[in-house]
């Protein structure tokens, strides 16, 4: 089977990016499921209800989080309703929602999905490994076909995750830096990995946001009132093929377009 993960969505740049891709890549690419990260789609910050509804009507049919999961009110409610919608499996205390789901693509395999989240200069949360022992221990008894998006802020702790899961999980891929890395592959255990989707919102920005307001945030120390940027759009996302019986990766291929 082959999985499309897509990449930080970010604003009506980044929904707008899904309507003009997906379709076609699932078309032309034999797409069987498809997951996004979606804590920024709205406006950079958190996902709406209709964010939500537009998103799946572009045909996204799971979503990630991260850090900023809880920046819409909505999306308690949309959890405890849709059950695809996924928050940081060790986020502290006892949120709303669940940290892994089991779903059906298209051809009918189960699909397991984890969400977690860095500990390295990121809010504070429990042990993301101890989180992924947890959850995975419940899938695996399920599918062998699991991915993981684990949204964190150093290289070193995503490619420790990726190695710590080699051969247990299909996928292992990273999100939150927004800016897509050229290190995809698969691991010797047979799991895919990349240590960041990238982003998938405004092309003509730094990291999403207006450029010049973070230019000079950086040129003078002063605090600046971010804004998203608008105008042309990129796509950021990787495509990896599973094998439906022992759940490892046989192929990753990245994808990077630009309006």
């Amino acid at each position: 089977m082959r999985v499309l993960c897509i990449g930080d969505i970010v604003s009506r740049v980044g929904r707008d990016m899904l309507f003009k891709f997906v379709d076609n890549l699932k078309y032309k690419s034999n797409i069987d499921f498809v997951i996004a990260n979606g804590e920024n789609s709205n406006h950079g910050r958190g996902m709406t209800r209709s964010c939500y509804e537009e998103m799946k009507r572009a045909g996204v049919d799971a979503f990630t989080m991260g850090n900023h999961v809880w920046g819409a009110k909505d999306v308690s409610v949309i959890m405890r309703g849709e059950g695809d919608v996924i928050r940081p499996a060790n986020w502290p205390g006892n949120p709303p929602g669940a940290g892994s789901v089991v779903l059906s693509a298209s051809n009918g395999v189960k699909i397991g999905i984890i969400n977690l989240m860095g500990q390295v200069e990121m809010s504070p949360c429990d042990n993301p490994f101890a989180a992924a022992e947890r959850e995975l221990e419940k899938l695996s008894k399920i599918t062998p076909v699991i991915f993981v998006d684990f949204h964190a802020e150093a290289t070193s702790e995503k490619m420790a995750m990726g190695y710590f899961l080699d051969g247990r999980v299909s996928a292992v891929f990273g999100t939150h830096t927004h800016i897509q890395t050229a290190d995809s592959k698969i691991l010797p255990g047979g799991t895919g990995y990349i240590t960041d989707l990238g982003m998938t919102g405004p092309a003509d920005s730094i990291l999403g946001m207006n450029k010049t307001i973070i230019i000079n945030r950086f040129r003078t120390g002063m605090p600046q009132k971010f804004e998203i940027a608008v105008g042309k759009g990129q796509f950021c996302a990787c495509v990896f093929t599973v094998d439906e019986a022992t759940g490892k990766c046989t192929k990753v291929e990245r994808l990077w377009f630009e309006e």
